[in-house]
């Protein structure tokens, strides 16, 4: 079978570059070991999708190369998006931080590109397993469990290993290197985090507690939203955007009240009411079973206000603003959103998402060393560097 494009890959950025390249009369055909399209899409965002942001900024993505993002997210923006959500009379809301999420369904936003696709005649193959990619004088040939297929372009757009569960694999990274690419190292990004044995005992407990904290990693920016209590350490957006900051073995440091500088806080509360203890003080401004953590943990007597000395009161101020936290590591990809790392984008064009040194070879979505922040980032990124690759193949 012969076909002008073969993109690997029938997820978010596959399917969008599927549908861009059909659009120009291309003959294309997506390959996919799963036995569904979107499998991804269809679970995120509590199965409600959030398919993109009100603003997307070169600087809401991690990358080696930080321009690398820039000429797709222009060429293909999140209004672009949004127009085709509109045109095929999905219903939409704003949640905070500008993320848009379906009203009913995210499987909406997989009919939608199916739909496109569809019109622009791309045939898409599931349960089909690539046995060998080459590259000839002709382009590719894939020898594939549905037989041998040969093609002009050739798109990988095989996602991360985030989620191994809905079928994620290193393939696109293996098929990089076959041809000669770099692939930056991998690990799991928006992750949970896990806690150290000792903060465990303190913390495990209070499972399901969640609050507004301000976290950050050593690298990288503040993220000020919910952070939850878990069975086995911290998750919830604040912790997952710090994760992809974070090195490995590194602290995070917490700001358990970011609207309130503690120290003036508790000075107030020495001097208005002396006698009320430091449990009760503090309950009034975190859940009070967190705040009995919090002192168990210190070590932290719980005595009238009055009797604690600037000394005393000053370390309890810095514990709740800049509380350091040394995860024991994290989740993985089991419960990671994203991969970060990935193929180096040093050898990919980043106004055509075609490799440099292979023409014909493109690459499209979370298989490339970008990762965008939580909030529909990561499947603006999908969309943009797809229709980009789709453009081009």
């Amino acid at each position: 079978m012969k076909v002008d494009v073969v993109v690997i890959g029938a997820g978010a950025a596959g399917l969008m570059c599927a549908a861009t390249a059909g659009a120009r009369g291309r003959q294309v055909l997506v390959l996919d070991h799963a036995k569904q399209a979107g499998k991804k899409i269809l679970i995120s965002g509590g199965g409600r999708c959030n398919f993109t942001n009100m603003e997307v900024l070169p600087s809401n993505f991690l990358c080696d190369n930080p321009h690398f993002v820039k000429s797709a997210l222009a060429q293909y923006s999140h209004w672009d998006f949004i127009a085709m959500v509109a045109r095929h009379g999905i219903a939409y809301h704003e949640r905070d931080h500008g993320q848009l999420f379906c009203d009913d369904s995210a499987k909406e936003i997989v009919q939608m590109l199916l739909s496109e696709c569809d019109q622009h005649n791309v045939q898409i193959r599931l349960r089909s397993q690539i046995e060998s990619v080459s590259r000839g004088e002709q382009g590719f040939s894939l020898a594939t469990s549905q037989g041998r297929i040969q093609c002009d372009s050739l798109v990988v757009a095989t996602g991360g290993l985030s989620m191994p569960k809905l079928g994620a694999t290193p393939y696109g990274y293996q098929l990089a290197e076959q041809f000669g690419l770099t692939v930056k190292p991998t690990r799991a990004g928006l992750v949970p985090l896990t806690l150290q044995p000792e903060d465990k005992q303190h913390f495990e407990p209070l499972s399901g507690i969640s609050l507004t904290t301000t976290v950050q990693a050593l690298q990288g920016p503040a993220f000020t939203e919910q952070l939850l209590i878990t069975h086995r350490g911290v998750s919830g957006p604040a912790v997952l955007q710090a994760s992809n900051y974070r090195g490995v073995g590194e602290a995070v440091t917490v700001d358990l009240l970011p609207s309130d500088e503690v120290a003036t806080l508790l000075a107030e509360a020495k001097q208005n009411t002396p006698k009320r203890q430091l449990l009760t003080v503090l309950s009034d401004w975190l859940p009070g079973r967190l705040a009995e953590a919090l002192m168990a943990r210190q070590g932290w007597a719980n005595e009238q206000i009055a009797q604690l000395n600037k000394a005393q009161l000053d370390a309890i101020a810095d514990t709740l603003n800049r509380f350091e936290l040394k995860p024991a590591g994290d989740e993985g990809y089991r419960t990671a959103e994203v991969t970060l790392g990935g193929v180096d984008t040093d050898a990919i064009s980043s106004k055509t998402m075609e490799c440099k040194t292979v023409p014909g070879l493109f690459f499209a979505g979370e298989v490339m060393d970008v990762t965008g922040w939580l909030g529909g980032y990561n499947f603006q990124w999908a969309w943009s560097s797809g229709y980009v690759a789709g453009l081009n193949a």
